[in-house]
């Protein structure tokens, strides 16, 4: 079969390797229909998150028709068409039992790796490096999936793929991160730094959770445009703007009560932030963690606020834990506990609350997924999201 294969930094190529086979009684292969690239798989490109190995193949966000399943699979059968989150969790250890999925206990392979720079291995993931289990990933024409009973969702619908792919990752990457900014409180203002494809449907997350302000900064003109056509945002462009002045002016002084940090380890500086100098070296890959949002985060959001981040960072960096204990600020973190939210975002789709689909610009074919790898990380073209087909030769 033909898949996205890592190389090296900076070196994705599309290649033929083996076929995937059931390996576990509890595995379904997968035959890919619909397969995107996600903003933290840059990281991986750009060689900021450590533990790769040339051969892996990449990707996370991906779904398809079940084409075997193991002898232990009970509902899901051949022939299902289904939705596969990029978390893999058993469903029954502690974490797991208290719906914290991502911090499954059982499914990381390598999780020596995963605690020696951690402290503790947090669930196996697809296609995202040797700390997280060096599972294959779905930028491919087939993928086994394991514990096949626990993580994908089966579609009963004909939407077509495009409305649902994204359920295997952003948007509920984007609705954890409302709720973990909102909470159950209604008319909260909210900030939104980065206005990828995370940051839209943390956006569209927000007003549908009752805040009564979203505010996104971003410095490209096309990502902002979609986040006040497509997210009814307000925008602030960091480029040519004080991002905390702006806030300051914009909330009467007070600051958002709320930010979200959707943008991660390659953040781009401006300003004071963007001239600070002593960045945290990756002692495992030589690169940096360049957390100038989170720290524009911890300035800007109100005395008590809480910040949420759903932004990948792979090591440490910097950070203003002065200001963030002098304001009494909260702040919430992790990869997505996918299964919790799969079955109620799925209805918010079918219901029409949201269409996936908008934030899509590039579409084509695996043997794109090298250059479609370089418009995104490069930001040329306006891209916001490549979803590629895998379709045979």
């Amino acid at each position: 079969m033909r898949a996205l294969v890592w190389n090296g930094t900076n070196d994705i190529r599309c290649e033929t390797v083996d076929d995937p086979r059931i390996e576990d009684p509890r595995d379904c292969i997968l035959k890919v229909s619909s397969t995107a690239i996600c903003g933290s798989d840059l990281h991986l490109m750009d060689g900021v998150v450590p533990k790769m190995k040339q051969g892996d193949i990449l990707g996370h966000e991906f779904m398809g028709e079940v084409v075997e399943v193991g002898a232990d699979v009970k509902r899901l059968k051949v022939g299902d068409r289904v939705v596969v989150p990029f978390t893999i969790s058993c469903g029954e250890c502690w974490f797991c039992q208290r719906e914290m999925y991502s911090l499954c206990d059982t499914t990381n392979r390598t999780a020596e790796n995963a605690r020696a720079a951690m402290g503790h291995a947090p669930a196996g993931l697809f296609g995202y490096s040797h700390l997280t289990g060096g599972y294959s990933g779905g930028q491919a024409e087939y993928v086994r999936v394991p514990h096949a009973d626990v993580g994908p969702i089966k579609l009963e619908n004909d939407l077509p793929d495009d409305k649902v792919l994204f359920l295997s990752d952003i948007f509920p990457t984007g609705w954890m991160a409302a709720e973990n900014a909102i909470g159950n409180e209604k008319g909260k203002t909210v900030a939104v730094w980065g206005a990828g494809p995370v940051g839209q449907f943390a956006v569209r997350s927000a007003w549908m959770m009752g805040a009564e302000r979203v505010i996104v900064i971003d410095r490209l003109p096309e990502r902002l445009a979609l986040a006040a056509s497509y997210g009814k945002a307000e925008t602030i462009d960091y480029s040519q703007t004080d991002v905390k002045e702006a806030l300051d002016e914009m909330t009467g002084g007070r600051g958002p009560d709320a930010g979200i940090d959707a943008v991660g380890a390659e953040a781009h500086g401006h300003g004071v932030l963007g001239d600070i100098k002593d960045k945290v070296e990756l002692h495992t890959t030589g690169m940096s963690d360049q957390p100038f949002a989170l720290q524009e985060m911890v300035m800007s959001v109100r005395k008590g606020g809480t910040l949420s981040v759903p932004g990948v960072y792979a090591d440490k960096v910097t950070f203003p834990i002065g200001p963030f204990m002098n304001k009494g600020l909260t702040m919430k973190s992790g990869q997505t506990h996918m299964q919790r939210y799969l079955a109620p975002l799925l209805k918010r789709v079918e219901a029409g609350e949201i269409d996936l689909s908008e934030i899509i610009t590039h579409r084509g074919d695996l043997k794109d997924g090298p250059d479609f790898y370089k418009t995104f990380r490069d930001k040329h073209d306006g891209c916001i999201k490549c979803v590629m087909k895998p379709e045979e030769l």
